[in-house]
């Protein structure tokens, strides 16, 4: 497809992701009762309220507990992405973490994917769509959506997931 068209069924795409509910920052896959598991809900409330700074260091407080925690990183790394440029690369140090320990999470592949097209890696964007396409066909339009506008999308990150 030539760039022409992938702008133009990106376009059409983000109008229809418009009356779609947003997607979520964290999935489902920890259990309740997993070290971190606490501060990791604290974490979520405290996102969906728009308070970056302190749901980091909720996610921080989870991560001491449970290095392992994907969903943490993934989620401590929207929080450091979403306070600003300044913090972009330990964003994507959390969002590679978290697929490192999760391949199969693809939420850590659209919102990494968002963060490399935000920092002008076009490649590595396409790269994490064309993981993503594997994994959830949703979240691969949205970031498809999100490479083609070169925004952030709009929504994401008040749904976050809590145990």
């Amino acid at each position: 497809m030539n760039r022409y068209m992938f702008v133009l069924s990106s376009f059409a795409l983000v109008l229809a992701l418009v009356s779609v509910p947003a997607l979520a920052a964290g999935s489902e896959t920890a259990e309740k009762d997993e070290p971190g598991v606490p501060e990791y809900n604290e974490g979520v409330k405290l996102m969906k309220k728009g308070a970056f700074a302190e749901a980091q260091a909720k996610f921080e407080a989870a991560l001491a507990e449970n290095e392992k925690f994907a969903e943490a990183h993934n989620n401590l790394a929207f929080s450091l992405r979403k306070q600003g440029k300044e913090n972009w690369d330990a964003a994507l140090e959390h969002y590679s973490r978290a697929i490192e320990l999760k391949p199969k999470m693809a939420e850590a592949y659209m919102y990494r994917g968002v963060l490399y097209s935000l920092m002008g890696d076009e490649e590595s964007a396409l790269a994490d769509h064309a993981t993503l396409v594997k994994l959830n066909r949703k979240l691969a339009k949205a970031l498809q959506a999100a490479i083609a506008s070169g925004e952030e999308p709009d929504g994401l990150e008040g749904l976050a997931k809590a145990w």
